[in-house]
């Protein structure tokens, strides 16, 4: 057996010293501020878990996570089935797959705080071509006062901006998929929709799994869209979970944020694991031997 050179691994060494120092140090220290109440030019006072219990006796993270749980469901709802169906009606090969390749993916190079200002742009009311549509159909469109109307354009704007990857990884999934399966489907006279439900979308799972787990630990750290668009307003209609713990940090409440922070990591670990453990053993149990 020939044996694979494993020696490259060790350029990667450094790298990976400095990022686990970088990340053990912030941790550490936001595990430290949870436990103590810290004001700047002042001693700390040791509070224990008093701050973890604030977290759930105060109404402002348990309703901030109830919206962040609506909009992640709403988005991936939303952006899993259309990003399928995009990479179902892309070509698969010649100067046409190369030009929508190329377009699907320009959304995804835009920076996050470029895609606020451009959604803010279009939904202003005094220069905005979204007001202005909505204005012929009679409907009085309003970010800064219609909580509705901010809602749904943070989920139009996310959708816009992510359901690309989602279209991609579909279409690379698609492209692994061996002609021949396509081919017996057709021989058993399989309908289109049974072929997609039978061949395709079992063969697209690893790719939608890494696709649902990117978006949903993306979606669930929504920041700066948001806060570029509404401001996380009106009111809190568009005040996420990062929103809420930066607004406690603002407003120097460090340990109030830090015990939110990790409250909201340890969301993100357990519902990711649960995906995950749902995502790859749906589907796979062991089907019954049938004896000739």
């Amino acid at each position: 057996m020939k044996q694979v050179n494993q020696r490259a691994w060790f350029f990667l060494i450094p790298a990976l010293i400095v990022m686990s120092v970088n990340a053990f140090i912030a941790f550490m220290t936001v595990i430290n501020y949870s436990f103590i109440d810290k004001l700047p030019g002042l001693p700390s006072l040791w509070l224990g878990l008093e701050n973890y219990r604030g977290v759930w006796q105060d109404n402002i993270f348990p309703s901030a996570l109830r919206r962040q749980f609506i909009f992640s469901f709403v988005v991936l709802a939303i952006q899993v089935p259309l990003g399928i169906l995009v990479a179902l009606g892309m070509p698969k090969r010649g100067i046409g797959a190369t030009i929508s390749l190329i377009t699907i993916g320009l959304p995804l190079l835009i920076p996050w705080q470029v895609v606020g200002i451009i959604w803010r742009a279009y939904t202003r009311a005094d220069l905005g071509f979204v007001p202005v549509i909505l204005s012929w159909f009679n409907y009085s469109y309003d970010t800064g006062l219609n909580p509705f109307d901010a809602w749904v354009t943070i989920v139009v704007m996310d959708v816009w901006h992510w359901t690309p990857l989602i279209a991609l990884l579909c279409y690379s999934g698609l492209n692994a998929i061996p002609d021949a399966y396509f081919q017996a489907a057709r021989i058993d006279g399989a309908s289109r929709w049974k072929t997609f439900w039978v061949v395709t979308l079992p063969r697209l799972r690893s790719v939608l799994t890494i696709g649902i787990l990117l978006r949903f630990m993306d979606s669930f750290r929504i920041y700066i869209e948001p806060f570029m668009v509404t401001g996380g307003g009106p009111g809190t209609a568009t005040s996420f979970l990062s929103d809420t713990v930066v607004r406690e940090a603002r407003a120097f409440n460090f340990g109030p944020a830090a015990a939110m922070s990790l409250v909201y990591f340890y969301i993100i670990l357990v519902i990711s694991y649960v995906f995950f453990q749902v995502l790859t053993n749906v589907g796979t149990g062991n089907e019954p031997v049938q004896e000739a």
